[in-house]
């Protein structure tokens, strides 16, 4: 109990010492003193206390010696404390105003990671998703030997099935609004074409060629028989692309259910001849 107390007394002694020294040095306003805390801080992975000293001396120190120095940590700080906005804001001034430092390499690839961390789920505004790619990929093409390179790449694939999945989630529900709202089909068929000619490599591509049909099918359903010949024969060209890239699907069931109302389909417009 008593070794207990004794620790907690450290503890808070040590955080009332540190709260009062850089209480001190910013209220001295001495350049030196305060670069010199701001480094203790960093090294110490205080990075909070450590950016906000960087925050009010790296002006100062912009041109000198170790502004260098000071600009990376003070990015890098950002990055520690998850302020992925400032982070990225902070490493690209670096990479700029410094573009031989031994750091430009690493401070690219922070850079490319602060977007990707500031990339949102699937279902928002993908802004942030697509400068986070275009940040990798640039660095994936100017460090190929980096050894940042394979998480770089990790980066980009995880980042391209958000965007997919997003695309893809849109489809559907355009799918799922034309079951209600006939004409919206229109607009689900053809987000369905433009997501598999987008990503052919997409892990939704089997469902997505599948829900074509359905759309496919539905609209010719429902479609006036002057038109209703040529958007069956749409549909079967779907079922077909979707039976040439698999033969043997989880969809096997419901795509031969839509294959067997397309053929009841055009067999009614035959007869209508």
């Amino acid at each position: 109990m008593k070794l207990k107390a004794l620790s907690l007394f450290t503890i808070a002694f040590f955080a009332l010492t540190s709260c009062s020294e850089y209480q001190k040095v910013l209220k001295e306003n001495n350049l030196s003193e305060m670069y010199e805390l701001a480094n203790r801080y960093y090294e110490e992975g205080d990075y909070i206390r450590a950016k906000r000293l960087y925050e009010i001396i790296a002006p100062k120190y912009a041109g000198r010696p170790q502004g260098e120095r000071l600009s990376y940590f003070f990015a890098d700080a950002q990055f520690k404390t998850k302020a992925y906005y400032l982070s990225s804001y902070q490493f690209e001034r670096f990479i700029k105003a410094y573009p031989n430092s031994d750091k430009r390499e690493e401070a690219s690839f922070l850079e490319a990671e602060s977007y990707y961390f500031m990339s949102p789920r699937y279902s928002l505004d993908q802004t942030d998703t697509d400068k986070a790619l275009e940040k990798l990929q640039n660095f994936i093409n100017s460090y190929p030997n980096s050894e940042y390179f394979n998480r770089a790449n990790e980066r980009v694939q995880e980042l391209k099935i958000k965007k997919e999945q997003k695309a893809f989630e849109i489809a559907k529900q355009y799918d799922m609004l034309g079951e209600f709202n006939l004409p919206v089909l229109f607009s689900a068929i053809k987000s369905l074409d433009n997501f598999i000619l987008e990503f052919p490599g997409s892990m939704f591509r089997e469902e997505a060629l599948f829900i074509r049909i359905k759309s496919a099918t539905l609209l010719a359903e429902n479609s006036t028989a002057n038109r209703m010949a040529a958007r069956y024969e749409e549909a079967l060209s779907y079922y077909k692309d979707f039976r040439k890239y698999y033969p043997t699907s989880k969809f096997d069931k419901e795509a031969d259910y839509y294959f067997a109302k397309i053929q009841n389909g055009i067999e009614f417009v035959n007869s209508l001849n």
